[in-house]
């Protein structure tokens, strides 16, 4: 995989050079990782130079399940924990006689920034923007790969879950279980907070599990990922517990259905990010919820739950094949209850079948 590192690095380096900066300083987490392979939290990266460093305030080798660097990059450990490595990276620059160096503001504090110059005065800090956020849009074959496997271990959980009793556990029972389900098929965590919601709780966006029990005549909603090799997948199924569902929430479901197939069939290379939004968003208005839509029909995953693109009325920018993005509308009724419906999916052309499906949990209203 190092080659795979390096020439992702690579590419920013060209960028960086393209827009007048020798050298690259990535501090944002997730970026890091992508850049550098395995990196504990709180590492930078500094790319250009002379040399790729990654520096730590932490033994990068200490935490096997987050991955090892890429065999190709010198690490450096800071000698006290207490060192700040996108400090330390930019007195690494200015030694190298570095004369401009790129940074990711948007993920440096004011008080880290000032440090960044006060170490290196002479240095013409230049702000990169997002620009491994975007390089990261357009996942590889391995990533697509380890995003599929995320996908597996979720839906082996939330299937486990189906089969067993559910009538009186609370949902915060309920989450716990899924969660510990997702580390026993291999995942190193949930991917994010999972939210079990019941009765007039379901449907809501990232509901906290609380103390109320499962009653016969619920909906009950999930919505869960798994974390594996630091990629995410996101899963969301609407159910009714222990009786045939009520015309109201067969009218509701087939809703919000509707509205999640009309999403995913919009996915295409060249699609639109507002368009896909409005393929879905448009069956839900026209189903009278539209005071009750969110601010997006989905997103973009990967290393991070929440990642570019955004589908959404406002978003900018189209879709290529190989993006890995999530279609979850929601309706939630207050005082009743909800349903919510969510898959990861990857952008695919037509001649290649049209978008894959990575998460297959059945979408059909089940009485549990």
């Amino acid at each position: 995989m190092s080659e795979v590192y390096a020439a992702r690095r690579t590419r920013l380096r060209e960028r960086c050079e393209a827009a007048g900066s020798e050298a690259a300083l990535v501090s944002g987490d997730a970026n890091v990782r992508y850049l550098a392979g395995g990196a504990p939290a709180g590492a930078a990266l500094l790319v250009g130079g002379g040399e790729d460093v990654l520096l730590c305030a932490d033994d990068p080798y200490a935490d096997g399940a987050a991955g090892r660097p890429a065999e190709d990059l010198r690490v450096v450990v800071l000698p006290t924990p207490e060192g700040d490595p996108a400090v330390a990276g930019a007195e690494r620059a200015a030694a190298a006689k570095v004369g401009s160096l790129a940074v990711e503001e948007h993920h440096l504090t004011v008080a880290r920034h000032r440090a960044l110059r006060s170490v290196a005065p002479g240095l013409r800090l230049a702000d990169l923007g997002t620009a491994v956020e975007q390089q990261r849009i357009v996942k590889d074959d391995e990533e697509i790969s380890t995003l599929r496997i995320a996908a597996e271990i979720a839906d082996h959980a939330l299937g486990e879950l189906l089969e067993s009793i559910l009538v009186g556990r609370t949902e915060r029972h309920l989450a716990l279980e899924l969660e510990r389900r997702l580390i026993d098929h291999g995942a190193r965590g949930p991917a994010f907070p999972t939210s079990v919601g019941t009765g007039p709780n379901s449907g809501l966006v990232g509901h906290p599990p609380s103390d109320r029990r499962v009653e016969e005549g619920d909906f009950l909603s999930v919505c869960l990922g798994a974390d594996y090799r630091g990629y995410r997948s996101e899963v969301a199924r609407t159910f009714v517990i222990g009786t045939s569902p009520a015309d109201w929430q067969i009218e509701l479901y087939e809703h919000v259905f509707a509205a999640q197939r009309a999403g995913r069939e919009a996915l295409a290379p060249g699609a639109a990010y507002r368009e896909v939004d409005r393929a879905a968003r448009l069956v839900l208005e026209g189903a009278g919820h539209a005071e009750r839509l969110g601010p997006r029909i989905g997103h973009g995953v990967g290393l991070e739950i929440g990642e570019d693109p955004r589908l959404a009325p406002s978003a900018m920018g189209k879709l290529d094949a190989c993006v890995p993005v999530t279609v979850d509308p929601g309706v939630h009724l207050p005082g009743r209850g909800g349903v919510r419906i969510d898959d990861t999916l990857v952008v695919r052309p037509e001649a290649d079948g049209g978008p894959e499906l990575l998460t297959i949990t059945t979408k059909e209203l089940l009485a549990l």
